[in-house]
């Protein structure tokens, strides 16, 4: 696969994705061949296929949860199965690879996302416990934190996985289709601020999506690349002048705002 000019447009920053010569096989049924391209900073990528295509398998082997048969991925430049930087990467799986029966509450799954291998056994300081109520609040489930997580309908627990990916202020998102069983309103709001995220702050994403307006609508009709049913689409963000704000209270915090002020609008239709 090669990639054309709109992506060698974005050779200004560094790759924090690089997959070389990939291919990846269920048994003897071969799903990625031969598969070669590179993320890099501030790209946005989207990622459409049919179904069978290898979008998640393609994912998983990026987070190093499936190796390879063949070819090397790296992270940073670093060979995945070395990787230890997780803090880096926000990564939403799909939520049918949720065991409904895990035991902790929602706070607790997004406070995960704060943990790595130095962080693990200490206590959470104040500054993690705000992070962790900025996301709470700016996914709308300040008043789910104690419950359950199995117990939340499925619109519900993606917004708890999305606040997880997004606590940690990571350089990268990967998600694979963020958005499935998520109201259409929330749905708006989200790629609101993710395109916020991507034109004003360094933040890369590489995202699964069904919702092909929205694709071609933000990083344009024609894929920059393909490797059998596999569609990349890229738009790279280079702009002059960013946010002064560039931490992730302030995206999370436009989040909430947008998203009550949409539904401010729906209260005033409906009273009319």
């Amino acid at each position: 696969m090669q990639m054309n000019s709109a992506a060698a447009a974005a050779s200004c920053h560094q790759e924090v994705i690089s997959v070389e010569n990939v291919s990846f096989s269920y048994q003897q049924q071969k799903v990625i061949s031969d598969l070669s391209f590179a993320v890099k900073e501030r790209d946005f990528i989207g990622l459409i296929g049919t179904n069978g295509a290898g979008k998640t398998t393609l994912l998983r082997m990026i987070v190093g949860l499936l190796k390879p048969t063949s070819g090397m991925v790296r992270l940073f430049g670093e060979d995945v199965a070395s990787f230890r930087q997780w803090e880096k990467i926000g990564y939403v799986p799909q939520k049918n690879s949720f065991n409904p029966l895990f035991p902790a509450t929602v706070r607790e799954v997004v406070m995960s996302g704060l943990y790595n291998r130095n962080k693990i056994f200490k206590k959470m300081s104040k500054t993690d416990n705000k992070k962790c109520e900025d996301a709470l609040q700016a996914m709308g489930i300040e008043d789910l934190q104690a419950k359950m997580i199995g117990r939340l309908s499925g619109g519900q627990q993606q917004r708890v996985f999305l606040a997880r990916a997004l606590i940690n202020n990571p350089s990268m998102l990967i998600l694979d289709e963020p958005t499935v069983g998520i109201d259409t309103e929330t749905q708006e709001s989200f790629f609101h601020m993710i395109k916020h995220m991507h034109q004003h702050h360094n933040m890369t994403f590489l995202m699964v999506s069904h919702d092909l307006e929205m694709i071609r609508s933000y990083l344009g009709e024609q894929p920059a690349a393909e490797n059998g049913e596999l569609k990349f689409h890229i738009k790279h963000s280079h702009e002059t002048q960013d946010c002064v704000e560039n931490d992730l209270a302030h995206s999370l915090k436009g989040l909430r705002e947008e998203m009550e002020s949409r539904k401010e609008v729906v209260l005033i239709g409906d009273r009319n």
